[in-house]
């Protein structure tokens, strides 16, 4: 891929290598969830692997959610 731009490649390329927060899948009420350990028991929901329908509405487990972990 060719870039033609009069920006320095260092600003282009800025971030590109960043690496994100370990994931892990948890079980947590029956479902299955994909979470970011934040520490302190805590960690932040990133998605809903696999659970009850009623549950992919609820606020409490969508993705951003801070939820408690054991």
């Amino acid at each position: 891929m060719t870039f033609y731009t009069v920006l320095p490649m260092e600003q282009i390329f800025e971030g590109a290598l960043t690496y994100a927060q370990p994931m892990q899948e948890i079980s947590l009420q029956g479902m299955l969830l994909q979470v970011e350990p934040l520490g302190g028991g805590q960690a932040k929901v990133v998605r809903l692997l696999h659970g009850p329908l009623d549950k992919y509405l609820d606020a409490a487990y969508s993705p951003g959610a801070i939820i408690q972990i054991e």
